[in-house]
C-alpha cells in the first residue's frame, strides 16, 4: 500500500491503533455525529457514511430478495451447530454481495437473537433458538462464527446479539420490568450472550426495551461488569429503536432527554437508533449533555473507538479490498443449503407406522398452510418458493396428490348488495394479467398499499369477484382472500382492496374482526381500528362519527367439506397446520394460548373422520399444546417456517428420502395451566422450562423420533478436576439410515452444602449423527466441568462446585435416556452464609416479592411485588454464637411507615419500622436489638409489610444494637 496513507488506513495495523489514530482526527462535532445509527461521511478524511443494523435473522431482510432460510428457531431445531456456522456463513456473502450493489445494505448485522425461549407465548418465539442456554449459546456461536468468517482481524460482517438482557414479553415490552434473581441470572441468562461472545464472534449486543430488575436494560451495569469482560477486543452497544427516548417518555425514568442520553452513553450504548435517519435529535442531546456537564468528551471518545474499531475490523476504511470480501448470492451451495437446513429441521413428534409414505401412494395435502410459504418480519423476500403441495407432487407426481385448503368460501351481504372485488377474477395475477404463479413469488411489499387498483364495491346480485376465502386465525382474527388470490387489505386512502400478495407489515392491515351486531356483524379492521363502511365510491373505514355497515355472512362452502372430500379419495392425509408469522403472536404482540386456532382444529378431525390414515404437520413459529391430535393420529410432526425450500424439505422427510432428524429446542407443555406468568422470570421458583417444570409436558425438549432405532453403550464418564469427559457407543439397530442427535445431560444427586433446588438435568453437549443400517460411532464430550456443575452461590456471590455426586445421562431427549453414570467432586463445602451484610437480593425463596434498582445506575433491591405483604428466605446462614442485633438498610418513597419482620432460625420474631425517606433511592438504616439471639447455623424469614425498598440486612455487635 501506499506509504503517504494516514495509520487508519493501515490494514496491517491493529483495529485499536487505527482507531485511535482516526479518532484524534476528528471534531467534537464529527465524533459525536458518529453516535447515531446514520453516521455521516466525513468527506474532508475521505471517510464513507456507515450505519449500523442489518437485519439478517435467517438470511438478509429488508432490502429485497435474498435466500431464505428457516426461521431461528427452526436453526435450533436441527441441533446441528456445523450446518448452522454454514447458514451464517452463506448469509454473510449474501451481505457482502447485496452491499455490492446497494450501500444501504449495512455490514453490522443485527443477527442473531439468543433470549432464551423460556415461555412459548412470547410473540418472538421464531427469532429465537431454544428455552436453553447451552444450546442457544452453541447454535448463536455457530450462526456468529459463519456470519464474522475465519480471518483472524478481517470479519466479513460484524454480528450482534439481541436482546441483552432478559427479554421474553412483547406485552408492555417497553415499560415491564423482569425480575431476575442472581440464580437466574448466571445460570440461565448470562451463559447464553457469554458462549458466542468468548468464542469471539460477536461484534456486540443490542439492549432490550423492557427493564430489568426496574432499571431499563439501556443503563444496564452489566454491559461492564459482564458483557465487556468476555472477550479482548471492543464490543459495541447498538441501542433498539427508539429506545434512548423511552428512557425518558414511556419509561420516565428520567426527567429529561440530555440526562437520559448521558445516562445511556455512560453505561455503555455507543450507537444510538432513534428517529430513524435523522440524527440532529440525537446529537443535539448528546452536545446539551455536554454543555450541561452531564457527559465529558472522553464518554464521547470511548464509544466512537469502539465504532471505529468495529468499521476497521470490517474493511471499512480500506483503501482495497481485502479477505473476508467475498460475495456470494443465491448460488447453487446456498440454494442447496437452504434445503438441508429446512429438511433437518423437520421434527417427527409421533409416528405410529403411517410414515415413511410408500412409493404410488396416492396422498391428499390439506390445510391452511399446504399451500403457503409464509414468511415473518425478519425474512428477506422469496427468490424461490416451494411450498408442502408443491413439494408432495414433485415427488408423487400432480396426479397423486389432490388439495384442498379448508377455508370458508364466503359471501359478503350488506346494504345495497353482495361486496364485490371488480378489479379482477380467478387465475390473474397482481395486476390482472399474465401467469398467476408468478404472483407467488413478488415481495408483499410489492402490492400491500396499492391505490390504483380498484376498491371493493357492492353489487346487487352475487357475481364474479363476491366470493372470499375466510380463515379465522384464532381469537376472531380474519383474513379474507378474494377470488384473484389477493389478500383483503386497506390502504393509506382508506379503501379496501385486494391489493396483498400476504399478510404483513410492520401494522398488518390485512386483518378483520366480525363483530356481532343486530341480526348481522360489523367488520372491524384491526389495522386502523376502524368498522368498514359502504358508499358509492367503494368500501373503505368509516370516518369519525360514521357508522359501520351491518354485514351477513353467507357460507357457500365449510372448510371441513373441502377436506372430508379430499380426504375420503386418498390413501394417505396430510394436514397442514400452524401460524401466520404476521399474525397472533409476533413483535409487539404476544399470543394468548397454546391452543390451535378452532378453525384448524376442525380441519384435521374432519380429515381423520373421513380416513384414519392422516398425518398432522404442524408448520408454525412456536409450540401448539394438540393433545387430542396426538391421542388420535398416527402421525404428527413439526417444522418451523422453513424458507425458501419449504415445501421441498417436508416432502423428502415424508417419504423418507431423508431422515427425520430435528429435535424440540424447547418444551412442548400440554395446556396452558401448565404455564408460568408471561412476566414471571424465575424459571427456578416458576418451576418452568425443562430444567424445573415438574408435570409432564406433552413433548419433552429434545424430543424427536427417527425412521430407524439407536443403542446406547459403553457410557463411559471422569474428569480431571478441569473437564468431564464422557463417551457412549451409538449404534444404529434399524433398517434405514438415520440422524441420532445425543444429547448429555448432568444433574446433582447428592452434594455438600445447602439445599437447593437444582434442575432436574440440564443439558451439556450434543451432537448430530448420521449413520447406516448396523453402523455404529463413539461419540465424546468434553466440557468444563465448572460450568456443567456448577450453580451461583447466592450466600458468597460466586460460582461453585459443590462437592458430591453427579448424574451423567446420555441419550435421545431430556427424558428419553438411554446410559447414566455417576462421577464424584471433591473439594471444600460451601460453608454457611455469612450474616454480617446480606444483600436482599440474594435469597434463596421468595414469595410475592419483586427485584427493583438499588439505585439508576447499579444494585438491586427487593420490594413487594403488591399489596399483601411479602417474604424472602435465606437458607443457612452461619448465626455463629450468638448475635444481639439487627440492622436494615431500606427507603420508603411515600408518607407514612413500612415494617420489616426478621425472624432467625427459632427465635421470635423482630419488628423493624421503616419511615419515610421521600426518594426511592434515600435509603436509611434501622437497627434493633434481638431479645433472643440466634446461635449456630439457620434459616432466615424476613416478611415486608408495606411499600419499601429494602437493600440489606445483617446481624452485628450488641455495642451497636439501638432500638428503633
Amino acid at each position: 500500500m501506499s506509504t503517504d496513507q494516514p495509520p487508519f488506513r493501515d490494514p496491517r495495523l491493529p483495529a485499536r491503533e487505527r482507531a485511535d489514530d482516526l479518532l484524534g482526527r476528528l471534531t467534537l462535532d464529527e465524533r459525536v455525529a458518529m453516535l447515531h445509527q446514520f453516521a455521516p461521511a466525513v468527506e474532508r478524511l475521505g471517510l464513507p457514511a456507515f450505519r449500523t443494523g442489518q437485519e439478517a435473522l435467517h438470511g438478509v431482510a429488508w432490502m429485497g430478495p435474498a435466500t431464505v432460510f428457516p426461521q431461528a428457531v427452526g436453526l435450533g431445531a436441527t441441533w446441528n451447530d456445523d450446518l448452522v456456522r454454514r447458514v451464517g456463513e452463506a448469509v454473510g456473502r449474501e451481505v457482502r454481495a447485496m452491499r455490492a450493489r446497494d450501500p444501504r445494505v449495512g455490514l453490522n448485522v443485527w443477527a442473531p437473537t439468543v433470549n432464551l425461549l423460556r415461555h412459548p407465548l412470547w410473540g418472538r418465539n421464531e427469532e429465537g433458538y431454544s428455552e436453553d442456554p447451552h444450546l442457544t449459546a452453541a447454535i448463536a456461536t455457530a450462526y456468529t462464527r459463519g456470519l464474522r468468517g475465519d480471518h483472524p482481524t478481517r470479519w466479513r460482517t460484524a454480528p450482534v446479539l439481541k436482546h441483552w438482557l432478559s427479554h421474553n414479553n412483547e406485552t408492555d415490552r417497553d415499560t415491564s420490568s423482569a425480575s431476575v434473581r442472581p440464580r437466574v441470572l448466571h445460570e440461565y441468562e448470562l451463559p447464553a450472550f457469554r458462549g458466542p461472545v468468548r468464542a469471539g464472534a460477536v461484534a456486540g449486543v443490542m439492549p432490550a426495551y423492557n427493564l430489568v430488575n426496574g432499571r431499563p436494560n439501556h443503563l444496564s451495569p452489566l454491559l461492564s461488569e459482564q458483557l465487556r469482560t468476555w472477550c479482548d477486543h471492543d464490543l459495541v452497544v447498538c441501542s433498539d429503536a427508539g429506545a434512548p427516548s423511552n428512557l425518558a417518555d414511556s419509561q420516565a425514568y428520567f426527567a429529561d432527554h440530555e440526562e437520559a442520553t448521558a445516562a445511556a452513553l455512560r453505561a455503555g450504548v455507543d450507537s444510538f437508533t432513534d428517529h430513524g435517519e435523522d440524527s440532529s435529535v440525537i446529537t443535539a442531546r448528546v452536545r446539551g449533555a455536554l454543555d450541561r456537564g452531564l457527559l465529558e468528551e472522553a464518554d464521547v471518545d470511548a464509544a466512537v473507538r469502539r465504532l471505529l474499531a468495529m468499521r476497521c475490523a470490517l474493511g471499512d476504511l480500506d483503501p482495497e479490498p481485502g479477505p473476508q470480501d467475498d460475495a456470494a448470492f443465491d448460488t447453487a451451495g446456498h440454494r442447496a443449503l437452504a434445503r438441508e437446513a429446512a429438511e433437518q429441521a423437520v421434527v417427527l413428534l409421533k409416528n405410529d407406522g403411517l410414515l415413511p409414505l410408500a412409493e404410488g401412494v396416492r396422498v391428499a395435502v390439506v390445510g391452511l398452510l399446504a399451500d403457503e410459504c409464509k414468511l415473518d418480519w425478519y425474512s428477506g423476500a422469496l427468490l424461490h418458493r416451494s411450498t408442502p403441495l408443491d413439494g408432495l407432487r414433485e415427488r408423487f407426481g400432480a396426479d397423486r396428490v389432490t388439495f384442498a385448503e379448508g377455508a370458508d368460501r364466503v359471501r359478503l351481504r350488506c346494504p345495497g348488495g353482495w361486496l364485490t372485488d371488480p378489479g379482477t377474477g380467478p387465475g390473474k395475477d397482481g395486476d390482472g394479467t399474465g401467469d398467476p404463479a408468478a404472483a407467488g413469488a413478488l415481495d408483499p411489499a410489492l402490492l400491500r398499499g396499492r391505490t390504483d387498483l380498484p376498491p371493493l364495491e357492492v353489487r346487487a346480485e352475487p357475481a364474479a369477484g363476491g366470493e372470499f376465502a375466510l380463515v379465522d386465525w384464532g381469537g376472531g382474527v380474519l383474513t379474507l382472500r378474494a377470488e384473484c388470490g389477493r389478500y383483503l387489505s386497506v390502504a393509506d386512502d382508506g379503501f379496501l382492496r385486494a391489493s396483498a400478495d400476504q399478510p404483513g407489515g410492520w401494522i398488518v392491515q390485512e386483518t378483520f374482526e366480525l363483530r356481532p351486531h343486530g341480526e348481522g356483524y360489523l367488520l372491524w379492521h384491526r389495522g386502523t381500528g376502524r368498522y368498514l363502511t359502504v358508499a358509492a365510491d367503494g368500501a373503505r373505514v368509516a370516518a369519525d362519527g360514521e357508522e359501520g355497515a351491518v354485514f351477513a355472512v353467507e357460507t357457500v362452502e365449510r372448510g371441513e367439506d373441502a377436506v372430508r372430500a379430499a380426504a375420503e379419495d386418498a390413501d394417505v392425509v396430510v394436514v397442514v397446520a400452524g401460524n401466520d408469522p404476521h399474525i397472533n403472536g409476533r413483535e409487539t404482540e404476544d399470543r394468548t394460548t397454546l391452543a390451535l386456532p378452532p378453525q384448524q382444529d376442525r380441519l384435521w378431525r374432519a380429515a381423520r373422520e373421513a380416513n384414519p390414515r392422516t398425518a398432522l404437520v404442524l408448520t408454525s413459529a412456536y409450540p401448539y399444546a394438540v393433545g387430542d391430535a396426538d391421542a388420535a393420529l398416527p402421525a404428527l410432526l413439526w417444522t418451523a417456517h422453513g424458507g425458501q425450500a419449504a415445501g421441498a424439505a417436508l416432502a423428502a422427510v415424508l417419504a423418507g428420502d431423508v431422515p427425520p432428524g430435528g429435535r424440540l429446542p424447547q418444551t412442548w407443555y400440554a395446556s396452558d395451566a401448565d404455564l408460568p406468568g408471561l412476566l414471571d422470570y424465575d424459571v427456578i421458583g416458576s418451576r418452568t422450562t425443562y430444567l424445573y417444570f415438574d408435570g409432564t409436558p406433552l413433548y419433552p425438549f429434545g424430543h424427536g423420533l427417527s425412521y430407524t432405532s439407536f443403542s446406547y453403550g459403553g457410557l463411559t464418564a471422569s474428569h480431571d478436576g478441569r473437564t468431564l469427559t464422557v463417551r457412549c457407543t451409538v449404534a444404529n439397530t434399524g433398517e434405514q439410515t438415520g440422524d441420532e442427535v445425543v444429547q448429555l445431560y448432568v444433574r446433582a444427586v447428592e452434594t455438600a452444602g445447602p439445599d437447593l433446588p437444582r434442575p432436574h438435568r440440564a443439558l451439556a453437549g450434543h451432537r448430530r449423527i448420521r449413520l447406516a443400517p448396523g453402523a455404529s460411532r463413539e461419540v465424546e464430550f468434553a466440557v468444563p466441568l465448572s460450568e456443567a456443575l456448577g450453580f451461583w452461590d447466592v450466600a458468597h456471590g460466586r460460582w461453585t462446585v459443590a462437592p458430591g455426586t453427579y448424574g451423567v445421562d446420555v441419550g435421545a431427549s431430556s427424558t428419553d435416556l438411554r446410559a447414566g453414570a455417576t462421577v464424584r467432586v471433591g473439594g471444600e463445602a460451601p460453608g454457611p452464609r455469612p450474616v454480617g451484610s446480606i444483600r436482599a437480593a440474594d435469597y434463596d425463596e421468595q414469595r410475592g416479592t419483586a427485584l427493583v434498582d438499588l439505585g439508576r445506575e447499579r444494585g438491586d433491591a427487593v420490594a413487594p411485588a403488591g399489596e399483601e405483604e411479602a417474604e424472602l428466605v435465606f437458607r443457612d446462614c452461619g448465626f455463629g454464637s450468638g448475635t444481639a442485633s439487627v440492622t436494615v438498610e431500606a427507603a420508603r418513597e411515600e408518607p407514612g411507615e413500612a415494617v420489616v419482620v426478621l425472624r432467625a432460625g427459632d427465635g421470635a420474631p423482630v419488628h423493624l419500622t421503616v419511615p419515610s425517606t421521600g426518594d426511592r433511592y434515600a435509603y436509611t438504616t434501622v437497627r434493633a436489638a434481638l431479645p433472643e439471639p440466634p446461635e449456630g447455623t439457620g434459616d432466615l424469614r424476613v416478611t415486608l409489610r408495606g411499600s419499601l425498598r429494602l437493600a440489606r440486612l445483617g446481624f452485628g455487635d450488641p455495642s451497636s444494637a439501638e432500638s428503633s
